[in-house]
C-alpha cells in the first residue's frame, strides 16, 4: 500500500502562467520576414507551410477536452488552495476531488471556477465523498460542454493517455503518457477528514503535479477514464516536490457511480463486508480481527459463515496482500454486488459467495 501526496496546490505568491487558447484543429505559420540577422547579414525566414493535426492526435484530443476543463480556487481559514476539475452534466456540475474543496467546505470558505476561455465563476458544494476522495460542485452556468464519461474497466496496461489540469496554478496544462498499470491499491489522507480515501487506482506516468487533483485522465479518443488524484513523490526539505513518474487516478466508473448519487440526493453510499480487520497482520492475506464484534452480527460475512480469524485471500479471483488490497478490492463495487472470496480456517480454504451491503450512514 502506498501513502501518496495529494495534488492539490497551495497558492504562493508571484506565479504567473501563460494560457493557450485552442479554437480549431488548424495552426498556420505566416512569414514575418526575411528577417536580417545583423551579426553576419544573412536572411532568416521563417515557415509558410500549414499544420494540419488530425482530430485523435494529441492536439486534436486537448482542444476538444480543454473547454470542459477548470481550474478550481479556495479561500478559507486554512489558507488558499488550488486544484483542477471537469463538466460532467451542462448544467453545471462539475467532478473534482474532495481533498481540493475540503478547506471550502469545513469552514467559512469560498470555491471559484475557472474555465479555460478565461471566464471565473463562484461554485457551491453539492456533495462530498471522503470515502473515494470525490466531491461534486456546481456552477450557475448552462450549455456547457461536458466530457464524454468512458469505461474504466476496458483499459489495459499501456493504453495511452493525456492528463489535463493545473498544476501549480498554470490553467490548461497538457501532459502524455501510458496506463503504466492497474488496480493499484494506495491511500490518500486528507486533513479534515477521519479516514484516509482508500483508492482503486490506475497507476501512470503522464506528469502530474500539485494543482492537478481533480482533472480528467483522458484515453486516445478523449473520453474520461480517471480523475487525476495523487502522486508518489520524493520528499523535499521545501514541502510537496513535483511529479517522479508516479501518477495514480480514481477509476471513472467509480467515480460515475458516486457522482451520480451525490448529484442526486448530496450523499453517497460505498459498499461493506460486515468485518473488521488486523490491521497489523503482514499478510499475505487480509485476517479478520479477533476482537470481541470483529465479525457484524447479521452482516454480509456472517451470513455466509465467516468468524473472526479467518484469513482471507482473495476476492473474485483477485489476490489480497494485506487488509489494505481488500478494502479497496471491495469499495470497487456497488452495494449489492455479490463477490466470491477464498479464505483459509484451520488449513482448509473455503469459498463463497458473499453480497456486499452499503454502510450504515453517519
Amino acid at each position: 500500500m502506498l501513502a501518496l501526496a495529494l495534488v492539490a496546490g497551495v497558492l504562493g505568491g508571484g506565479v504567473g502562467y501563460f494560457a493557450a487558447q485552442y479554437s480549431d484543429d488548424r495552426v498556420t505559420s505566416d512569414v514575418r520576414g526575411p528577417f536580417t540577422d545583423t551579426s553576419d547579414g544573412r536572411a532568416l525566414t521563417t515557415s509558410t507551410s500549414t499544420i494540419e493535426r488530425a482530430p485523435g492526435s494529441i492536439a486534436g484530443i486537448a482542444a476538444r477536452v480543454l473547454p470542459s476543463v477548470v481550474s478550481i480556487s479556495t479561500e478559507s481559514n486554512a489558507g488558499s488552495g488550488t486544484g483542477s476539475g471537469f463538466v460532467i452534466r451542462s448544467d453545471g456540475y462539475i467532478l473534482t476531488n474532495n481533498h481540493v474543496v475540503a478547506d471550502a467546505a469545513n469552514s467559512t470558505g469560498s470555491i471559484t471556477v475557472q474555465f479555460n476561455g478565461g471566464k471565473s465563476i463562484s461554485a457551491e458544494i453539492v456533495g462530498r465523498d471522503a470515502t473515494y476522495d470525490l466531491a461534486v460542485i456546481k456552477v450557475n452556468l448552462t450549455n456547457l460542454k461536458s466530457l464524454v464519461l468512458g469505461d474504466s474497466d476496458k483499459v489495459v496496461v499501456g493504453d495511452s493517455v493525456i492528463a489535463i489540469g493545473s498544476p501549480l496554478g498554470l490553467t490548461g496544462t497538457v501532459t502524455t503518457g501510458v496506463v503504466s498499470a492497474k488496480d493499484r491499491p494506495v491511500s490518500a489522507g486528507g486533513r479534515f477528514d477521519s479516514q484516509n480515501s482508500f483508492i482503486n487506482a490506475i497507476q501512470t506516468d503522464a506528469a502530474i503535479n500539485p494543482g492537478n487533483s481533480g482533472g480528467p485522465l483522458v484515453d486516445a479518443t478523449g473520453a474520461v477514464i480517471g480523475i487525476n488524484s495523487a502522486i508518489a513523490s520524493m520528499s523535499s526539505s521545501r514541502g510537496q516536490s513535483g511529479s517522479i513518474g508516479l501518477g495514480f487516478a480514481i477509476p471513472i466508473n467509480q467515480a460515475k457511480r458516486t457522482a451520480e448519487q451525490l448529484i442526486a440526493t448530496g450523499k453517497s453510499s460505498h459498499p461493506i463486508l460486515g468485518v473488521s480487520l488486523d490491521l497489523q497482520f503482514a499478510g499475505p492475506g487480509a485476517r479478520i480481527s479477533t476482537l470481541p464484534g470483529a465479525v457484524v452480527t447479521g452482516g454480509p460475512a456472517s451470513e455466509a459463515g465467516l468468524l473472526s480469524g479467518d484469513l482471507i485471500l482473495s476476492l473474485d479471483g483477485r489476490n489480497v496482500a494485506n487488509a489494505e488490497e481488500l478494502i479497496v478490492a471491495i469499495r470497487s463495487h456497488a452495494p449489492g454486488d455479490k463477490v466470491k472470496i477464498s479464505y483459509v480456517r484451520a488449513k482448509k480454504t473455503i469459498e463463497v459467495t458473499v453480497t456486499l451491503v452499503a454502510a450504515p450512514a453517519k
